[in-house]
């Protein structure tokens, strides 16, 4: 998996907001870019996470393993508002990123840096990159029932 230091690889693809094709989204400013599956039960756990850290100020783009339709049912089922982008079969934006498990969350900078890369979910280090991202408060404490750590 690509970490902290590495250049993002460069991509285009599908929003599901319309179809508009959609290239490098950090190049409009430092971006949370997030891999996700449907069917995945911590990336379910993690979705109103993603909104939380839109709605503090954060640019975050969402890259869905499944189709336009699958992700526009799971944006709305599970709370997930931030921009969502369709990748197909074979997954090659995933396989340039080196992803080993969703979700995995990439803070990018705008010239396309890596800043911090974190697969599956962790309390404190999610919490960690939304500060680095500028967001004022935590996304998780514990006393929200999710639990300190889930591997992807």
């Amino acid at each position: 998996m690509l970490s902290a230091g590495d250049k993002a690889p460069s991509f285009t693809l599908p929003s599901v907001d319309g179809g508009d094709e959609v290239s490098d989204p950090w190049t409009e400013g430092p971006t949370v870019l997030a891999f996700f599956k449907v069917t995945c039960p911590v990336c379910k756990m993690v979705a109103p996470m993603l909104t939380k850290l839109s709605e503090a100020g954060v640019r975050v783009v969402a890259v869905g393993e499944d189709p336009p339709d699958a992700i526009t049912a799971y944006n709305e089922a599970e709370g997930q508002r931030v921009p969502s982008l369709s990748q197909p079969p074979p997954y090659d934006v995933s396989a340039a990123y080196g992803l080993e498990a969703v979700p995995t969350i990439f803070y990018i900078s705008p010239d396309g840096e890596i800043l911090q890369a974190v697969p599956g979910w962790n309390r404190d280090t999610w919490n960690a990159l939304a500060a680095e991202a500028g967001a004022k408060e935590p996304l998780s404490t514990p006393d929200d029932g999710l639990r300190p750590f889930r591997p992807g």
